[in-house]
């Protein structure tokens, strides 16, 4: 099952690989080199410690510009029931 690596090296799993793995977009994988040079891909049992420094996630900036907006609407009607 041949595959390309992207500029950025990221590679799609085929479906083959994935169902046999039973992998769902955002589960975690893990990689091992082998002595002889091969690569073994397992689906990770539990997530990966978090550092102490990580922020929380990012949001994306027009989520965050929705958000505002849908504050400001809430504020605005609040504001007016006085």
């Amino acid at each position: 099952m041949p595959t390309r690596i992207t500029v950025k090296g990221q590679v799609t799993l085929p479906k083959r690989i994935r169902e046999v793995l039973r992998l769902s977009p955002g589960d975690y994988l893990e990689f091992d080199v082998t002595t002889r040079g091969e690569i073994l891909v397992r689906k990770a049992q539990e997530l990966p410690p978090r550092s102490a420094g990580s922020r929380a996630r990012r949001v994306h900036p027009r989520v965050a510009a929705q958000m505002r907006r849908r504050a400001a609407e809430l504020l605005a009607l609040l504001r007016g029931l006085d």
